[in-house]
């Protein structure tokens, strides 16, 4: 399906570029500042997923947000919307914790045409499943980050 390109920036960051620590769980572990640009006229909500698909046991889910209000900005340490269940257990950011390297860090953000109807605390795969017929426009923001202090096994 064509959808139209959403553009997505940070403050904080550039695209490709290194996450600053503060937003990481070696920082405040807080979510960082997000531009969207390009939003349908006709949007009605917007979702965001953030995820690493570098994480050893397979794409980790860090923060999974929707039926955000349309809004060009999502600020720094803000709770846009309703919040999903991350791999971390929470229903929160979860800010980049790499064990080992450098991975990458996805912001997808999608324009709707509609409000999700989801219980708080709803999976990554549920909210994928319950905005899949509904995007109108997507876009995504990807950064990198590498631990200050890797893990040392004992």
């Amino acid at each position: 399906m064509d959808y139209k390109l959403l553009q997505i920036k940070s403050e904080a960051f550039p695209a490709n570029g290194p996450i600053p620590t503060k937003y990481t769980c070696e920082g405040e572990d807080i979510n960082p500042p997000i531009e969207i640009h390009n939003i349908p006229s006709n949007a009605k909500s917007l979702a965001l997923i953030m995820l690493d698909p570098d994480a050893p046991g397979g794409t980790w889910t860090h923060w999974v947000v929707w039926n955000i209000p349309i809004t060009h900005y999502i600020g720094e340490n803000e709770i846009p919307g309703e919040q999903g269940e991350n791999d971390f257990g929470k229903v929160n950011y979860g800010g980049p914790c790499p064990p080992s390297g450098t991975h990458r860090y996805f912001f997808k953000v999608y324009a709707l045409n509609d409000l999700l109807k989801l219980p708080e605390g709803a999976s990554r795969r549920e909210v994928e499943e319950g905005l899949r017929y509904h995007i109108i426009a997507y876009g995504e923001l990807m950064g990198v980050y590498s631990r200050v202090k890797e893990e040392v096994a004992d």
